[in-house]
């Protein structure tokens, strides 16, 4: 999972369920992860509005780590 650097308590939550996670950053290749997570604030700033990526991009604002979660799991089964 690549998941943005803000976002601790859904990195925690996620390790905590098993997952492997990787912070976001400017140079990642996103094709590397089964899935990411972003705020959603600052998706342009990040490369993640005009890049083409299989994983699938999940928008952590207003949602639980444990909703996030459950998005991941629906989203790759």
């Amino acid at each position: 999972m690549g998941v943005e650097g803000s976002l601790t308590n859904v990195r925690d939550y996620l390790q905590q369920k098993g997952f492997k996670v990787e912070a976001l950053g400017s140079n990642n290749n996103l094709n590397k992860y089964a899935a990411i997570v972003i705020t959603g604030q600052d998706s342009n700033m990040m490369g993640i509005e005009d890049t083409y990526t299989k994983a699938p991009i999940i928008d952590a604002r207003g949602q639980t780590a444990e909703a996030i979660h459950d998005e991941i799991r629906r989203r790759l089964s």
